[in-house]
């Protein structure tokens, strides 16, 4: 699978599957709706709420990885890096879209609401019964 096939399967994804790392060292996966915003296959911004234990996770333990599958096809491609939790007002508007106070009701600046920014250090890829790894830069 090419470099432009992974990003076509990145970006048809209304899921991907996060996983972050507990505090006795296990992995805790969660379908959260694909990310916002998108550099290439480096770097990912999502939404969540800042009371979830994704967050209280992650900023005890920066390791993660993302997950895109197409489910039809039986693809894959997990990206595993850190995870960064963002409340500053540019993370926020980055993101934010109309709609979001369904879950966030105070709006853009509501206290519930962060930016969690995903940044891949490796990829890899399963396609055709093979996997790979590849460069996320």
């Amino acid at each position: 699978m090419d470099r432009d096939e992974i990003v076509r399967l990145v970006e048809s994804q209304a899921v991907v599957y996060v996983a972050s790392v507990d505090g006795d060292g296990f992995p805790n996966v969660k379908a959260m709706l694909a990310p916002r915003v998108r550099e290439g296959l480096r770097t990912f911004w999502l939404t969540t709420n800042t009371s979830s234990m994704r967050v209280a996770q992650f900023r005890r333990n920066e390791r993660a990885a993302l997950y895109f599958c197409d489910e039809q096809r039986f693809l894959g491609v997990q990206l595993r890096g850190t995870m960064e939790v963002l409340e500053d007002a540019a993370s926020r508007r980055l993101v934010w879209r109309e709609g979001d106070t369904e879950y966030y009701p105070s709006g853009v600046d509501d206290p519930d609401y962060c930016v969690l920014r995903f940044t891949a250090q490796e990829g890899r890829i399963y396609s055709d019964y093979h996997s790979e790894n590849f460069e996320t830069e």
